[in-house]
C-alpha cells in the first residue's frame, strides 16, 4: 500500500473515533432533554399560581414596598447572567453572552453602573478574560440545577436591591439573562426585568398562563400587614424565576449540545465518505501505476531479447 493510502487510511479511522464521541454525547444530551423539559413543565403551576398571588396581594392593597416601587432615578444594576459549566454547545453560550452585552449597554447608556452576578464558568470566564470584575458567580450546576440552588443565587441578589443604593453592593433594579427553551430546534436568549416587580407586565404573564382558568384575581384580607405578606412572597417569587430561568438554561444547553453533536456526526460521515473516495481513488492510481511499470518492464524484456536473438 501507497504512502498516501495509509494516510486517507489513518484519517478515516481517526474520523470514526470522533463520529463514535459525538454520536454518543448527541444521545446523552437528547436524553437529558426530555428529563429538563419535564422538570420546566413541572415548576409552571408553582411559579404561576406564585405569579397570581403576588399580583393580588400588590393589587389589592395601596402600599408601596421595596420590591415594587419603582426608584425615579435608578442609579445602578444588578445583571443576573446564565451561562452553562461546559461547551461543546454550537452558539449557546455565545448567544446568551451577546444578549447580556446589549442589556448592559443600554443600562449604561442610560446612566445606570452595572453590577454582574455570572452562574456558569463559561460566564465567568468571558468577564474574567477581559478583566471586568463580578460581584458573585456560581458553578457546578448548570446542567441539574435543583431550588436549593436557585435559592442560593436568589439570597445575594435580594439583599443587593433591599440595600441602599449608596451603600456599597446596594441596586435599584434586577435583571435577568437566559435563554428560553421555546422548542428542540429554538432557544432564544431573553433579557427580562425581575425588580422591581412589573405588575402590568406580570399581570399579562399571568392571564397568558392562565387563559384556560379563571383570570379573576382573588381578594385579600391582611393580617398583620400588606408589607408583610410582600415580605414573604416576593423573595419566593425572585427564587421561583431564578429556578424557572435555571431549568429553561438547562433544557437550551441541552437541546443547543444535541444539535452542535448532530451537526459533528453528520460531517464526520461526509468527511469519511470524501476520504474513502479519495482513498479509493489513490489505490486506483497505485495499481494503475503499477500495472504500467510491469507491462512496460515486459515490453523492454521483450525487445532486449529480440535484440539478443539478431
Amino acid at each position: 500500500m501507497g504512502a498516501q493510502t495509509r494516510v486517507y487510511k489513518r484519517r478515516i479511522k481517526s474520523v470514526s473515533s470522533t463520529k463514535k464521541i459525538t454520536r454518543a454525547m448527541e444521545m446523552i444530551a437528547a436524553s437529558r432533554i426530555v428529563k429538563a423539559q419535564r422538570r420546566v413543565a413541572a415548576s409552571e403551576p408553582y411559579a404561576t399560581e406564585l405569579t397570581r398571588a403576588v399580583t393580588a396581594v400588590a393589587h389589592g392593597s395601596n402600599t408601596e414596598h421595596w420590591l415594587t416601587t419603582e426608584v425615579e432615578r435608578p442609579t445602578r444594576a444588578a445583571v443576573l447572567l446564565i451561562t452553562s459549566d461546559r461547551g461543546l454547545a454550537g452558539g449557546y453560550n455565545s448567544n446568551v453572552i451577546k444578549e447580556a452585552e446589549r442589556l448592559t449597554n443600554r443600562l449604561v447608556g442610560e446612566g445606570r453602573e452595572v453590577l454582574h452576578y455570572v452562574v456558569g464558568s463559561k460566564g465567568s470566564a468571558y468577564y474574567k478574560f477581559r478583566d471586568r470584575p463580578i460581584e458573585q458567580s456560581w458553578t457546578g450546576f448548570t446542567d441539574n440545577p435543583t431550588y436549593a440552588d436557585a435559592k442560593m443565587v436568589s439570597e445575594p441578589l435580594i439583599e443587593a436591591i433591599k440595600a441602599d443604593t449608596a451603600a456599597k453592593g446596594g441596586v435599584d433594579e434586577l435583571h435577568i439573562v437566559f435563554t428560553e427553551f421555546v422548542s428542540m430546534m429554538t432557544q432564544t436568549p431573553r433579557g427580562d426585568r425581575m425588580l422591581p416587580l412589573s405588575f402590568e407586565k406580570s399581570a399579562e404573564e399571568s392571564a397568558e398562563v392562565l387563559s384556560k382558568g379563571s383570570q379573576v384575581l382573588p381578594l385579600f384580607d391582611f393580617e398583620p400587614s400588606a408589607d408583610e405578606v410582600l415580605d414573604a412572597l416576593l423573595p419566593r417569587y425572585v427564587e421561583s424565576r431564578v429556578y424557572n430561568a435555571l431549568l429553561q438554561s438547562a433544557a437550551s444547553k441541552h437541546a443547543a449540545t444535541r444539535r452542535a453533536m448532530k451537526a459533528a456526526t453528520d460531517n464526520a460521515d461526509e468527511l469519511i465518505k470524501t476520504l474513502t473516495r479519495l482513498a479509493n481513488a489513490a489505490r486506483q492510481a497505485e495499481i494503475t501505476q503499477e500495472i504500467s511499470e510491469i507491462v512496460g518492464g515486459a515490453s523492454a524484456l521483450a525487445d532486449a531479447s529480440a535484440g539478443s536473438d539478431r
